[in-house]
Formats: C-alpha cells, sequence, structure tokens
C-alpha cells in the first residue's frame, strides 16, 4: 500500500553554513566596527543564541539570519523568536522547531479525514503517516496540507508505493 511521512525537519548544517555567513557579514559591514556581536549555534538544545551592542544591532543580525537561511532552502518558519532582552549588551534566544507538535499533526488528521479522500492518517510521535491505496490520492493529501498555514515548515518523505 503506498504510503508517506509527514515531518518538520531542519538541515541542521545547512543552518549552521547560514550562521557562519552571518558572523562573516557581521565582520565585513560598517554598522558593527567596534561593537561586539556573537551568534552561537547549540545544537544540543537546538536553539540560536544572538548577543551584540543595542536591539537594533539584534534585529539587523535576524535579518541577516533569516535571509541567509533562505539563501540555504531553511525555511524561516522553523525559527521561533524570542523577545529581545533589552540589557547591554542586547540578546535575543532563538528556538529551532523541529518535529510536528501534537495539536497540529491532530489537526492535521481531522483536516485529511474530514475530505473525501481514501487516505488514512496516522499520527506517530512527532510525525503524520498517511497510506492511501493509490498514489494520486496521497499527491491531493500532500496538495491539501501545503495550502493550509500551520506555522511550521512541512516536508513529504518516505513515499513508497
Amino acid at each position: 500500500m503506498p504510503s508517506l511521512d509527514v515531518v518538520s525537519l531542519v538541515d541542521m548544517q545547512a543552518l549552521d553554513n547560514a550562521i557562519s555567513n552571518v558572523k562573516r557579514e557581521i565582520s565585513s559591514r560598517f554598522d558593527f566596527k567596534n561593537v561586539k556581536s556573537e551568534v552561537t549555534l547549540d545544537r544540543k538544545n537546538k536553539s540560536i543564541h544572538i548577543v551584540s551592542g543595542d536591539d537594533g544591532n539584534v534585529k539587523a543580525i535576524t535579518e541577516m539570519l533569516i535571509g541567509q537561511c533562505a539563501r540555504f532552502k531553511v525555511d524561516p518558519k522553523c525559527l521561533e523568536l524570542k523577545k529581545i532582552e533589552d540589557t547591554t549588551p542586547a540578546k535575543l534566544d532563538i528556538q529551532i522547531k523541529q518535529g510536528i507538535p501534537r495539536e497540529i499533526a491532530q489537526k492535521m488528521v481531522k483536516l485529511i479525514k474530514g475530505t473525501k479522500l481514501k487516505v488514512q492518517p496516522a499520527i506517530q510521535e512527532d510525525q503524520v503517516r498517511i497510506t492511501g491505496k493509490n498514489i494520486d490520492d496521497l499527491q491531493e493529501a500532500m496538495r491539501l496540507l501545503r495550502e493550509q498555514d500551520y506555522k511550521i515548515p512541512l516536508q513529504f518523505v518516505n513515499m513508497k508505493s
């Protein structure tokens, strides 16, 4: 029986490359001269820490990061921006979202079951598996999920016929 998995994953190597490019850009920009700025990726806690002179610099670094993520094909929806700590120096934590939260997975399953498609969605930990009798129904389910905005990036993997 054909099946596919709906997942939300982040390519950590591409994200690391984007952060390296941001660091390089910070070192060459005139508005960051004599301003101590730091961008670090914490792979264990899946977060990014930005420290810079003031909140304007932190916002500029955040915009650079989002631009570099788009360049490296990392969906910016996977970055959950926290509130900027307006201290000296200003700090910002960005959480990297991976996996489909249970409540969003339940919304997906409800949406798919609400259609007349002959597919069967099932929640498996942090992903949704969809099985059906023909591939066209699976592709229709993919199209249906792409049209929705779940505020997380979705990928469709392991399509088996």
